[in-house]
C-alpha cells in the first residue's frame, strides 16, 4: 500500500485505533442529530413567523375580537403561539369582567399575567433544542482534538518499536488523528451559526410577542371603561 491510499479519508477512517474510531463514530451521530434539529428548528421559526404574521394582520384589520377568540379556541392545534396568547388573556379578560366586584386594574392585570404564561411556555417551545445545539458547538472541538491527542500518542507508541521513523511511516498515523479534529469541527460550525441564528429568530419573535401583550392590554383597559 503506497502513502497516497493511505492518507485516503477511508484509509484514515479505517486504519485508526479504537478509541479514535468511537470518538469519529459519536461525532459524526452528534453532527448527524445537529442537523436534524437545524432542520426542524428552521422549519418550526419559518412557521411561527407566518403565523405570527397571518394573526396580526388579522387582528388589527379591525375585526371583532370575540370572533378571533372563538377561531383561536376552535382551532387550538394549528393555531400559532401568537393566537394562543392573543386567546389566553380574552379568555382570563372575559372571565373576570363578568365578576362586577372587581376593579379594571385587577381584571387587566389578570389578562396581562394569562398571557405572560403562555408567552413564556411558548418562548420555551421556541428555544427548545437551542441548548443542544450550543453544546454541540462548544464540545465538539475539544472532543475531536481529545480524538487527535489520542490517535497521536497511538502513532508514536508504534513508532517506538521501529528502528528508524520516516515520514512514510509517521505520517498515516498524524493524518489519521487530525481526522477526529476534522470530524469535531465538521460538526460544531454549522451548530454555532444556526444557534447564533435561531436564537436572533427567537429574540425577535419574542419581542413581538411582548409589545403585542402591551398593546392588546391597553385595548382591554379602554374596552372597561
Amino acid at each position: 500500500m503506497n502513502l497516497t491510499q493511505d492518507l485516503s479519508i477511508f484509509e484514515l477512517v479505517a486504519n485508526a485505533s479504537l478509541v479514535v474510531k468511537l470518538i469519529m463514530a459519536l461525532l459524526a451521530f452528534v453532527s448527524f442529530m445537529s442537523w436534524y434539529w437545524i432542520f426542524r428548528k428552521w422549519f418550526a421559526l419559518r412557521d411561527a413567523r407566518a403565523r405570527t404574521d397571518k394573526f396580526e394582520r388579522d387582528f388589527w384589520s379591525g375585526g371583532d375580537l370575540h370572533s378571533l377568540y372563538q377561531s383561536a379556541a376552535n382551532d387550538r392545534h394549528s393555531s400559532g403561539a401568537l393566537e394562543r396568547i392573543f386567546a389566553s388573556g380574552y379568555r382570563e379578560f372575559t372571565k373576570l369582567r363578568a365578576q362586577k366586584t372587581l376593579d379594571q386594574a385587577t381584571v387587566v392585570d389578570s389578562a396581562r399575567r394569562a398571557m405572560r404564561a403562555t408567552y413564556q411556555r411558548e418562548i420555551d417551545e421556541l428555544d427548545a433544542h437551542l441548548a443542544f445545539l450550543a453544546s454541540v458547538g462548544s464540545v465538539s472541538p475539544y472532543v475531536g482534538l481529545l480524538g487527535t491527542v489520542w490517535g497521536i500518542m497511538h502513532s508514536f507508541r508504534g513508532l517506538a518499536s521501529m528502528s528508524s521513523a520516516t515520514l512514510a511511516a509517521v505520517a498515516p498515523g498524524i493524518a489519521e488523528a487530525l481526522v477526529a479534529t476534522a470530524i469535531g469541527l465538521f460538526a460544531a460550525i454549522p451548530a454555532v451559526v444556526a444557534y447564533n441564528r435561531f436564537a436572533h429568530d427567537v429574540d425577535r419573535i419574542s419581542v413581538r410577542f411582548e409589545s403585542f401583550m402591551e398593546e392588546f392590554s391597553n385595548i382591554l383597559q379602554r374596552q372597561l371603561r
